[in-house]
């Protein structure tokens, strides 16, 4: 959430700001709810203060006399008041926090202004010295990927959206995920292996809710995680860590659950948009007044896992209108997939500033002795679908002869896999 001084002292602001992302949500409400809790607040506390002196002057009254039991009369009255007025402040401010939870984080200034993807910035584009896509096709269209991805059986156990892996092509995912793991830990990220459920003020706090319910499985009490950016933000939630400890790192491989409905054709065939998948999170709590740098270092350890894996991408700054609910400011990496001849999202690296701090409550402690927010990241580091539907269609030999990248024979021994 914002910081809520900021948002008074800063409205018009924080509104001319809010008014280039593409939420709908109604700044002058939360204004006029924040004020009436203040009066609520202020009655309440008036009351409490002067219950409390009562108290102390009534201890001091002969207990057998006509003025005491007048006064215990009088505070009787008062102690009701007090609690109305206590009830009326709750419900005021749950009023303000139903609506404030809903206001997004403010872009940073260097973000590019624009209502839609194509307002998108691309920055640049990396190419590997040798490319041949003579072979190249639809990763859906080769030869026997039925056989490697089944999707069928996939459909049968659950639905569309949920395929089976099988044989070599279980394997180079297995492949995947050892290589980025193993990568972030060389980054300096410590591993985590988290819960796939999470529970709602975990989904709160990293900005799911209130913006993605519909996006989410909800299972009982909790929801399955949409990405392990979720449990491992949550990790510290309610803790304060010690200036010293700052920047720390975490990394984390789990299975990822969406709904992702709403979207048909081409753009949701084969690996395109799954409802479960694997990806490796990177997850980083900075100071305050090193976020930003930390960002471009957040991606540019994203985009080691793209250049080692020798595939085509481009770096995109994204637009205020495109940008997520918590984001400040947001990069993507679009991995070249050269059988459908289009880009593909593998990676979204973001910074929160202190947005996700203040509603998971996660604060350092300063030299000084103050407690402060800390700052928020996180990137994909990658998401495994796409990237393989990259491998498969730019390294096609033909016949369904799909050749591994170099640095994944550490985990898979064969230079080539046929599906």
């Amino acid at each position: 959430m914002l910081d809520i001084h900021q948002f008074r002292e800063s409205f018009d602001e924080i509104q001319r700001g809010l008014s280039t992302k593409h939420f709908v949500c109604d700044l002058e409400k939360v204004r006029e709810l924040d004020k009436q809790r203040i009066v609520c607040l202020k009655a309440f506390e008036d009351s409490r203060s002067q219950q409390q002196a009562a108290n102390q002057d009534v201890a001091k009254l002969d207990k057998k006399s006509d003025v005491f039991k007048e006064s215990i009369q009088k505070l009787k009255q008062l102690s009701e008041q007090t609690k109305a007025l206590e009830e009326a402040y709750k419900k005021a401010d749950e009023a303000f926090m139903q609506e404030w939870l809903a206001v997004p984080n403010l872009p940073d200034a260097s973000v590019p202004v624009g209502k839609t993807p194509q307002d998108n910035v691309e920055l640049y584009q990396w190419h590997p010295k040798q490319e041949d896509f003579s072979k190249a096709c639809p990763h859906y269209d080769i030869p026997n990927f039925e056989k490697g991805l089944d999707f069928a059986r996939g459909t049968k156990v659950m639905g569309a959206g949920f395929p089976f892996y099988v044989g070599s092509v279980a394997r180079l995912v297995r492949a995947l995920i050892s290589f980025f793991l193993e990568e972030a830990r060389q980054n300096g990220y410590t591993e985590l292996l988290t819960p796939l459920l999470v529970n709602t003020a975990s989904a709160t706090a990293t900005g799911q809710l209130p913006d993605k319910e519909g996006q989410m499985y909800g299972i009982g009490d909790g929801y399955l995680i949409p990405t392990a950016e979720v449990p491992v933000t949550n990790f510290l939630r309610g803790e304060v860590l010690n200036e010293a400890d700052l920047p720390k790192k975490c990394c984390a491989y789990s299975a990822c659950f969406r709904r992702e409905a709403g979207s048909w054709g081409k753009d949701v065939r084969g690996l395109n948009r799954l409802h479960q998948f694997d990806k490796v999170e990177l997850v980083q709590w900075v100071h305050p007044l090193k976020s930003m740098e930390a960002l471009e270092a957040l991606r540019k350890d994203a985009e080691g896992l793209l250049r080692q894996l020798e595939l085509p991408y481009r770096v995109l700054s994204i637009c205020s209108g495109d940008m997520g609910f918590p984001h400040a400011k947001q990069y993507d990496l679009e991995v070249w997939a050269a059988g459908q001849q289009r880009w593909l999202e593998v990676s979204s690296c973001s910074c929160f500033t202190d947005f996700q701090a203040r509603r998971a409550n996660i604060r350092y402690r300063s030299q000084d002795g103050t407690l402060k927010f800390v700052h928020t990241l996180n990137g994909s580091g990658l998401a495994v679908p796409r990237v393989l539907a990259a491998i498969l269609e730019n390294n096609h030999q033909g016949d369904g002869v799909i050749k591994v990248p170099a640095v994944l024979h550490k985990w898979l021994s064969e230079t080539e896999i046929k599906l």
